[in-house]
């Protein structure tokens, strides 16, 4: 059921957020103001799934869920800057990029009240991912390190043949993403698919 999954991702991001709060020390306190902020915000769209799933005979719980984003904040739970640039910036960010599609299917059967739930949701997403965009600038600033190129090393070492679209430019450049590093993305993409297929790049230089 989609609102389970909905729910068990939105369910993870409320220990996510406080998982950043409690593990990296010693951040400036907006620092922990933006995350604590966020972890409420997951909370209530948790609450908003869970009253939805009621309403229709379920329970968060009911139905098998994955570990995936859970998995990727183990992996990134000794470097504050790798667990920004992953998490908000990949797993976050893919949310947006998936939920207007969401939007039009369940509209087009009529379910407009999980339909506005997204609404909040999505609204809300942006600035999360706004705040991890914001943090991992600001600890690749305090390391000397350039974010655009930093980002996509990060992307090419954890996340490589993983980065699919379609992406939603517009909500990931309000939330921070350069349209330099959206081409990045794109790019990153096409190196996967020209590896699963040799033949592409000359499939695309005859079209």
């Amino acid at each position: 059921m989609l609102a389970h999954a909905l729910a068990h991702i939105e369910f993870n991001a409320i220990n996510i957020a406080l998982d950043a709060v409690y593990r990296f020390r010693g951040q400036p306190d907006q620092y922990y103001l933006d995350w604590l902020r966020v972890a409420a915000e997951e909370g209530t769209h948790f609450v908003l799934l869970e009253d939805y799933l009621n309403d229709h005979g379920a329970a968060y719980g009911d139905y098998p869920a994955h570990n995936g984003l859970w998995e990727m904040v183990r992996r990134t739970d000794d470097d504050l800057m790798i667990r920004m640039a992953l998490v908000p910036r990949v797993f976050e960010a893919r949310g947006l990029d998936v939920t207007p599609g969401m939007q039009r299917k369940l509209a087009a059967v009529g379910d407009n009240r999980l339909v506005s739930i997204l609404d909040v949701i999505y609204r809300e997403e942006i600035g999360h991912v706004e705040i991890g965009t914001r943090w991992f600038r600001y600890v690749c600033e305090q390391r000397g390190l350039p974010p655009r190129e930093t980002f996509r090393d990060l992307l090419r070492k954890y996340m490589s043949g993983r980065i699919r679209g379609p992406y939603d430019e517009l909500g990931r450049m309000e939330a921070g993403f350069t349209a330099e590093e959206i081409e990045d993305l794109k790019t990153l993409e096409e190196e996967t698919l020209s590896r699963l297929d040799p033949q592409k790049d000359d499939k695309g230089s005859k079209a």
